[in-house]
């Protein structure tokens, strides 16, 4: 469903390194917002929903919730490092339009509920 690349499961590993907590998660997630209708969100989580899909990657626990599945199915998850500034980028088959800022989204199907991409999103 969910892969992360080397470069973003090393990175996931440092920080969770820094947060020495053995229970804790990536969970990404989906939301309405952003400019072109939904935004992607990353955050560390020591929660486990019934509904959640847990993905085993490079010893990383991925997390996600069921409504969010349906929007990821299929997306890679990277970490970049360049001269105008680094972190994490998700590459989803599943989206026909994104926004210039890179963590807004639609698909074929769903429009969701387009807003400011300053009030979207969730970072590690």
């Amino acid at each position: 469903m969910i892969t992360l690349t080397p470069e973003a499961a090393s990175k996931v590993k440092e920080l969770l390194a820094e947060r020495q907590r053995d229970d804790l998660a990536l969970r990404v997630f989906v939301q309405p917002g952003g400019c072109s209708g939904f935004s992607y969100g990353l955050a560390f989580d020591s929660q486990r929903n019934d509904d959640d899909q847990v993905i085993e990657q490079d010893g990383i626990r991925v997390v996600v919730d069921a409504m969010s599945a349906r929007f990821l199915k299929g997306a890679r998850i990277d970490y970049v490092e360049s001269l105008s500034g680094s972190g994490f980028t998700i590459h989803n088959p599943n989206a026909v339009q994104t926004c210039g800022c890179g963590q807004s989204f639609r698909t074929r199907d769903e429009a969701g509920q387009p807003r400011s991409c300053d009030e979207a999103g969730a970072a590690v």
